[in-house]
């Protein structure tokens, strides 16, 4: 499954607003559009939208080539927390910069393809390196959605997941639902149904009792943003499993690639949590048949945030493609940066 496909002119995207229930991908043309894409969730996870901004750049540069500065601001302000997305975006806009004149769309797009292939070669070592790691976890639990939807490849966390149960260690995955927006109703278990891996679809507030009840061997989620001390941003609900892993004893494992870790980012206090609508709150799977439906009453005021911190004390290991880091070992994980 490929959730996005640059054809020469137009970035194709899977919708994800509506998985499951259609499969229908979006044509995008312009940096406005993949913005939007961004902003609405069609395109997310934090690999994968940094990859869909380079291609953003590309598009509007071959429809102006002095658009370099508009593309480049559009894309960046699409979301505030992963720090992928601005990480491509500099990326693509410095190989712009030095191109010759009238060869800056062409720069734009070598340069997106660059980043675009270096998160698939990421995703495969971090599946890799994180099977190594969890070989003796036969039960895990995931929260939100990192597998191909949510990078380039396999995805993240959930290319771990895949690979375990490619090489006959896994038993079965436990799935968060992952509200508001049901990450993992809709997506992970779309994913892994796909892939015929056995799983079971849990509400988030079960997580924390199954962990304590000796149900799960390990917890293993992404990741949005890494701070230079290991502090991670992640899909909100995320600090409560790490705590409920810390408490019974088990590994929480966070994987993403290296370009997820700011190290410009002191401490997880500075990341910058996105707070979304409250309607997302208030309804429930607004792309379903029948649209949206209400779990509350209509205005009720709601606090949403997109995403939470996990502090590095609490996460076992950090897996990305460079290897295994510590988070909780001062300047672990900026080794693997350097």
């Amino acid at each position: 499954m490929s959730a996005l496909r640059f054809d020469g002119e137009v970035l194709r995207a899977i919708d994800q607003t509506a998985l499951p229930w259609q499969e229908r991908e979006l044509e995008l043309r312009s940096a406005e559009q993949v913005a939007d894409a961004i902003r609405r969730l069609c395109i997310r996870g934090a690999p994968l939208i940094g990859v869909a901004a380079g291609y953003g750049i590309a598009l509007e540069l071959a429809r102006d080539p002095q658009a370099l500065q508009r593309a480049s601001d559009t894309l960046a302000n699409a979301r505030p927390t992963a720090v992928n997305l601005t990480y491509a975006v500099q990326r693509v806009r410095a190989a712009v910069v030095v191109a010759p004149s009238g060869h800056e769309a062409a720069a734009a797009l070598a340069e997106a393809r660059a980043i675009d292939a270096e998160e698939t070669a990421s995703s495969a070592a971090i599946a890799d390196y994180g099977a190594e790691l969890l070989a003796d976890a036969r039960r895990i639990l995931t929260h939100c959605n990192t597998g191909a939807l949510a990078a380039p490849g396999r995805g993240t966390a959930l290319a771990v997941i895949v690979e375990l149960a490619r090489r006959g260690r896994l038993d079965g995955v436990l799935v968060t639902e992952s509200r508001p927006l049901l990450q993992g109703a809709r997506l992970t278990v779309y994913e892994l149904a796909r892939l015929g891996i056995a799983h079971e679809l849990l509400v988030d507030g079960a997580a924390a009792g199954l962990i304590a009840a000796g149900e799960v061997d390990a917890v293993i989620v992404g990741c949005d943003r890494v701070a230079a001390n290991g502090d991670a941003a992640n899909k909100v609900g995320t600090y409560g499993l790490a705590l409920a892993a810390a408490a019974t004893g088990i590994p929480f494992v966070v994987a993403g690639p290296t370009s997820t870790i700011d190290s410009a980012c002191p401490t997880g206090a500075e990341i910058e949590i996105e707070q979304r609508d409250g309607a997302e709150v208030r309804c429930v799977a607004s792309a379903a048949p029948g649209g949206s439906s209400e779990l509350t009453l209509p205005g009720t005021r709601c606090l949403n945030p997109a995403f939470d911190i996990t502090p590095a004390a609490l996460i076992t290991a950090l897996v990305t493609e460079r290897g295994v880091a510590t988070p909780g070992q001062a300047g672990s994980v900026l080794a693997l940066v350097r």
